[in-house]
């Protein structure tokens, strides 16, 4: 996983999923079946998300063992495993009253990473190893560069106000742990959550591609950049359509 570059957040997840189910099954994994893996799965009150997840997970570590030398595994239960069918997602963005009293209230540290995210549109990975090197001067004012999923990096112009809060910061990792590095994804998470109450980190990354659709000019391909999304697919789940437009037309239409 870490020779295909998948981000950290990945990794820790995928290694969760194999190891539960592997703690659950109490079965060698060469001698796990097809109908074990599916009656363990089907045995979760998980949303379609969730089980699709654990069932990715299990197919990369099989796909993996059978190919590994010294695993004794040569056939992939997994992959026999039913494809998960997935409700179409929704934007979810942060609701905006929540949004505007978070900025209100929260410390330098907890407001700088609501406007990573609700702003920048960073991934609750990326906010927490987000680094003061990674603003840069560009035309017209500074640039964020980000090294986001896969070591793909994007760069998007930043807002002054944020600009100047992360030169305000020491040099090195914007969010830094007392334990050295920097914080970690979850403790993150935690930190936005209360300063939200309630909403989550990956909220405010639905609201900033909401906005730089709706008020960016439309541009599905653009915002699709700006997230660091790999297909545009995904980029429309999390903008909200602008339904204005279709109102004016039928208002026009029945009148």
């Amino acid at each position: 996983m870490r020779l295909r570059h998948l981000s950290p957040e990945t990794i820790a997840l995928r290694l969760y999923h194999v190891r539960r189910a592997a703690s659950a099954l109490g079965t060698p994994p060469a001698a796990v079946t097809v109908e074990q893996l599916t009656k363990w799965l089907v045995s979760h009150d998980w949303k379609p998300n969730t089980t699709a997840s654990y069932r990715a997970s299990l197919r990369a570590f099989y796909k993996w063992a059978v190919f590994a030398r010294g695993t004794g595994i040569s056939h992939s239960p997994a992959h026999e495993l039913p494809e998960v069918r997935v409700p179409r997602g929704k934007p979810r963005p942060t609701p905006e009253p929540a949004y505007r009293w978070a900025l209100r209230i929260a410390d330098e540290r907890a407001r700088l990473a609501v406007l990573l995210g609700g702003v920048c549109g960073l991934r609750r990975g990326e906010i927490a190893r987000s680094r003061s090197d990674w603003l840069e001067p560009g035309i017209g004012g500074h640039v964020l560069r980000v090294l986001g999923k896969g070591g793909h990096e994007r760069v998007f112009p930043v807002p002054d106000t944020i600009a100047r809060l992360i030169l305000s910061r020491p040099e090195g990792y914007l969010f830094p742990s007392s334990q050295g590095g920097h914080l970690t994804p979850a403790h993150l998470g935690k930190l936005v959550k209360a300063a939200l109450s309630g909403p989550t980190t990956h909220t405010l990354r639905h609201r900033a591609g909401t906005k730089s659709y709706n008020e960016g000019g439309k541009d599905l391909r653009a915002t699709q950049e700006f997230l660091g999304h790999a297909k545009p697919e995904t980029t429309a789940i999390y903008v909200g359509a602008d339904l204005s437009d279709i109102r004016s037309w039928m208002e026009r239409d029945v009148s």
